[in-house]
């Protein structure tokens, strides 16, 4: 078997508009396609020893043991693999239950599509179920333990911490949008101007300055002091030579400590001798960046954790270290391993508690108890395995919000406010919290910027606590959710004139747009991106942008298949059309399965959005049932019974009539402008361009822009090298005109022979290609087209052969060519810029060149070259 791509979907996708989270891989079973489960002896029995608890997949049986009775009736190695990837990830610590596999078009080579927590660990998983099948078709041995411990310190090196986790899993609760910006906790919440960024339980609305204050031990207890909130005695000392006499004045024990450290880095608690004391400093000194180390009181009691979010306390905690009960039985580490026993406790952050680890510092701390890993602990005596009480390292939490004393929280909302942080977590050491600090000689020891949330969310005991909501009710108050408008545009052809015209109108109307195309990335008609830029990288770029609050989204079939789509939810989705067009590529091999991509974006439009559709087309008006949204449609044909209908039902649509170009609600109409005055439209002529234009309209209407504003939109759009650049861009020189074009498949190309039929011209040249990624027959009919529409016709060879030789494609569009006009005279000349200048020299009085190009910059850049030279007075060739 052998794996030909893996792909992740991160978005709304093909296989599914829901779970965006999606492993595809496309698998050759090669010699497997001959040899289903049931054929291979003992293969059921490997597999159901190696994996029991496979038992729980019902598989397309519906019940428990279902997927078991597949394998032993005879399934395909892809469908096992599928399964296989799924249960791996769940012994890792990450339930996933979704996976279908399905026919990639070609015999014995499939889609395996299965669900991922983590990416790294999806593509992982992949790779290793092939691996496992193999081993178990061949009888090998294979030891899981490995591949699992791998999967799950991926998985913890790349997840989101449960802090921020918390705070996403609540914004995602209330649709509010979110992007990761880098591999750590850095993340984006809401879209372009009205974005808002977490990194960890840090916001953008976080105080640099209470950050500063948060970080510098010796400035908040200064400023703890001065407020009279009780804080252990003590002083701060930067040389060895003082401690001794700092020792003297606080007083033993004491608590040593860098005034720059974090999470739990360099201290030393409970000193109760000089000499200890001079180790604890040298060890603090090893944490400090600055070399300043706290030398306080030690002070006794316990340790709680007090959460302060916008100056009001959400949560407080009781902390515990790792530690062990002795029994007069078991050695230490004995009774760690049964500790480690508890279901609650998990690798990293895979489960409520974290399970207890020795290190080199357990040990010392062991070992300073009077204890080694084999001692046996008398009955009853507590050891302490960790000097802090992180959950990270081992240690418990119980929540004891609701037993807290009036005072002791009123003193953490106004520290919070002192330090001026946001979000504050307050370290408290007491003996009885239920009474003010100041009755029980208890201490505030530390406040911390960016605390964690996860003794909060899950405490070992007490009530969860949902920290993360008064985060983003501060950040996203009043039900905002932080999204800006999105239009995304799919369809055959048209996309990027569609796009470009509507985020021209919008801009018109005070919006600061960011849109995509298949030649750029604009942001305020700026090009900061070249290329072809309809898939998810090019989208996030757009809804990153802090300065963008509206954006406009050309999305194509690659980056769908590819990634999925970059967005969730957009509020317009529009399908200009849907024709043959990369059909073989990617698993696509029909029209059908073609618009079944496509209608992934009307099926994302928010429940209050659009999904604005073209009725002259059967397959984009069928998406109308998969949709959960408005609908529109829009016409080139007023008596359209599908518009009639929807006309009758108060719908919104769009049509040219008598001319015009039309807004309807239900039947009233509202009529935008005449066609023949649109530029775009070329005086009428360019039919397929007024098609382009209805659903512009429309998506601009549904937003709120007037008619008005609509209108000189559409007057000022100036079809042009700079506005539509590809998109019918004609140059007049003296004695002929060159028109280019980026029409690269048959339904493009037999608009454009439309247009160009309107043309009254002497002679007319076509300078065609054929393209790779594309079928036989695809190639084929544009070479037929061309036949008809030109007087001669120049074939040249894309940039990109796109899997396919020159001659190959020379040869299709020849074939195509012959069978129309066998006689038609025909040029071949593989450079495109030597096809031009052949043109061009060759031209006749009054002819028109048509030039169909893949690349536009470059045919761009050489006939604006040719222009300016005839205008200085110079050769053209």
């Amino acid at each position: 078997m052998r794996i030909r791509e893996i792909n992740a979907m991160r978005g709304p996708n093909y296989w599914s508009i829901r779970r965006h989270k999606l492993i595809v891989m496309v698998l050759d079973l090669e010699e497997m396609e001959e040899r289903p489960s049931n054929t291979i002896p003992g293969f059921k029995e490997r597999l159901a020893a190696m994996f029991p608890s496979m038992y729980e997949h019902r598989c397309s049986v519906g019940t428990p043991g279902g997927f078991f009775q597949r394998v032993d009736e005879g399934t395909w190695m892809g469908h096992i693999i599928e399964h296989i990837a799924l249960e791996i990830q769940t012994l890792a610590g990450m339930d996933v239950g979704f996976g279908r596999t399905r026919g990639y078009g070609e015999k014995g080579v499939y889609n395996v599509v299965f669900a991922y927590m983590e990416e790294s660990v999806g593509r992982y998983a992949a790779k290793v179920a092939v691996r496992i099948c193999e081993a178990l078709i061949n009888d090998e041995p294979y030891d899981l333990s490995e591949d699992i411990q791998t999967m799950r310190e991926l998985r913890e090196a790349d997840r989101l911490g449960p802090s921020t986790g918390s705070i996403i899993e609540e914004a995602e609760a209330r649709g509010i949008p979110w992007i990761r910006l880098n591999k750590y906790s850095l993340c984006q919440l809401g879209y372009g101007a009205n974005q808002k960024r977490i990194q960890a339980t840090v916001t953008s609305e976080t105080s640099s300055i209470g950050v500063e204050l948060a970080c510098n031990k010796e400035d908040t207890k200064y400023l703890l002091e001065q407020a009279e909130v009780e804080v252990p005695r003590g002083d701060i000392i930067r040389r060895e030579s003082s401690l001794a006499e700092t020792c003297k004045h606080v007083g033993f024990p004491l608590v040593i400590k860098p005034v720059d450290g974090n999470h739990g880095r360099g201290i030393t608690v409970n000193i109760q001798n000089y000499d200890d004391a001079l180790v604890a400093f040298r060890n603090a000194k090893e944490s400090s960046r600055s070399g300043t180390i706290i030398v306080e009181k030690f002070v006794t009691g316990e340790d709680y954790r007090l959460l302060v979010i916008n100056n009001k306390l959400v949560a407080a905690a009781k902390r515990t270290p790792a530690h062990v009960i002795g029994n007069g039985i078991l050695s230490v580490q004995q009774l760690i391993n049964e500790v480690n026993k508890d279901p609650r406790r998990g690798y990293g952050h895979e489960n409520v508690l974290t399970q207890i680890t020795v290190n080199e510092l357990t040990k010392t701390i062991i070992k300073d108890a009077g204890y080694t890993l084999d001692s046996i602990l008398p009955k009853g005596e507590r050891l302490i395995l960790k000097d802090t009480a992180n959950l990270s390292t081992g240690g418990t939490a119980e929540d004891v919000t609701d037993i807290l004393h009036p005072a002791n929280i009123s003193m953490a909302e106004r520290i919070s406010k002192i330090i001026d942080l946001d979000i504050c977590g307050i370290d408290v050491m007491t003996t009885d919290i239920t009474k003010p600090l100041s009755e029980t000689g208890g201490a505030v020891l530390e406040v911390n910027a960016g605390p964690g949330f996860r003794m909060h969310l899950a405490p070992t005991s007490g009530l969860p606590r949902n920290v993360a909501a008064p985060v983003i009710d501060k950040l996203f108050p009043k039900g905002n959710t932080g999204r800006i408008p999105i239009i995304a545009i799919t369809g055959t052809n048209g996309k990027t004139t569609t796009t470009r015209l509507i985020a021209h109108i919008v801009k018109m109307n005070g919006y600061r747009v960011g849109y995509t195309t298949s030649d750029g990335v604009y942001i305020q008609n700026r090009l900061l991106m070249k290329g072809d830029c309809t898939g998810p990288a090019s989208t996030e770029f757009v809804l990153k942008d802090p300065t963008v609050n509206f954006a406009v989204l050309e999305c194509a079939r690659g980056g769908l298949l590819r990634a999925g789509l970059g967005f969730k939810k957009c509020d317009v989705g529009i399908v200009t059309n849907v024709a043959a067009d990369h059909l073989g590529l990617k698993g696509i091999h029909t029209i059908e399965q073609l618009a079944k991509v496509k209608g992934v974006i009307p099926e994302t439009v928010l429940p209050s959005g659009y999904a604005i559709l073209n009725a002259d087309d059967d397959l984009v008006y069928e998406m109308r049932r998969t949709v959960n949204c408005n609908v529109a449609l829009f016409s080139m044909d007023e008596n359209n019974p599908r518009i009639k209908a929807m006309q009758r039902l108060n719908g919104i649509t769009a049509i040219y009539e008598n001319g015009y170009v039309t807004i309807c609600r239900g039947e009233w109409k509202m009529r935008v402008m005449k066609a023949e005055q649109i530029p775009l439209t070329f005086g009428g002529k360019a039919t397929f361009m007024i098609q382009n234009v209805l659903p512009a309209i429309l998506a601009a209407h549904v937003q709120g822009i007037s008619i008005e504003d609509i209108k000189a939109g559409l007057d000022t759009f100036i079809p042009s090298a700079s506005q539509t650049p590809g998109r019918l861009n004609l140059f007049e020189f003296k004695n002929f005109s060159i028109l280019l074009d980026y029409a690269h498949n048959a339904a493009g190309m037999y608009a454009l022979k439309n247009f160009t039929d309107t043309f009254e011209c002497t002679h007319k040249v076509g300078i065609i290609a054929g393209v790779g990624d594309r079928r036989e027959e695809d190639t084929n009919a544009i070479g037929a087209i061309a036949a008809e529409m030109f007087d001669e016709i120049i074939i040249r060879q894309d940039k990109n052969l796109r899997g396919r030789s020159e001659a190959e494609l020379i040869k299709m569009l020849d074939d195509g060519i012959k069978s129309k006009m066998p006689g038609k005279q025909t040029t071949i000349i593989p450079s495109e810029k030597e096809a031009i200048i052949h043109a061009v020299k060759n031209a006749k009085n009054g002819s028109l060149i048509v030039l169909c190009s893949d690349v536009i910059p470059d045919a761009l850049d050489l006939v604006k070259s040719l222009k300016e030279k005839e205008m200085r007075g110079e050769s053209l060739v």
